[in-house]
């Protein structure tokens, strides 16, 4: 019988321990920002926020998710700031809620538009793209980037138009 090692005491060389291991794993970024957004449906939320959704009914049925997780969700968002809620009335109706993205939800559309770039290329959806993103000034399509370059014009989500893209499917 083969010894696959399941029960020799491995010898740890600690020069061969990732320095990584060296450092406080608790106190980063990526973790801070996963415990409000490392959620799929609270992405998606911010998915629909990005697109002009505003209405809890029109955030639940874009979603098809549960109403209780939707509304965790926009709580969520709201009291980390991400999402604001601004109250509109229709008529003589309750006043109700809308849910605006605020200037941090605003700053997340390059790392949500990053992870949709990511998907197109590596799971790329049939028909290709359901959205495309173009520079409202020059038309062209834009890309996320790492750069160094201090001198390159960083563009905002007010800068974009987000339009339906070749593998958009209407809804008959």
């Amino acid at each position: 019988m083969q010894n696959l090692g399941l029960f020799v005491k491995p010898s740890y060389d600690l020069a061969m321990e990732p320095e990584r291991f060296h450092y406080d794993l608790e106190n980063c970024s990526i973790k801070r920002a996963l415990d409000v957004l490392g959620e799929k449906w609270t992405l998606l939320v911010l998915r629909e926020a990005i697109y002009g959704v505003r209405r809890f009914d029109d955030f639940a049925r874009a979603l098809k998710c549960g109403r209780g997780v939707l509304s965790a969700r926009l709580k969520t968002l709201t009291e980390a700031g991400i999402l604001k809620r601004v109250e509109y009335r229709e008529g003589e109706q309750r006043a109700r809620a809308e849910y605006h993205l605020d200037e941090s939800g605003i700053d997340l559309f390059t790392t949500i538009y990053a992870l949709s770039q990511w998907g197109d290329r590596w799971m790329p959806p049939p028909g290709g793209p359901a959205a495309k993103v173009t520079d409202r000034g020059s038309g062209r399509a834009v890309k996320v980037v790492l750069t160094s370059e201090p001198k390159l014009k960083s563009l905002s989500m007010r800068d974009l138009k987000i339009a339906p893209g070749p593998g958009a499917k209407r809804i008959k």
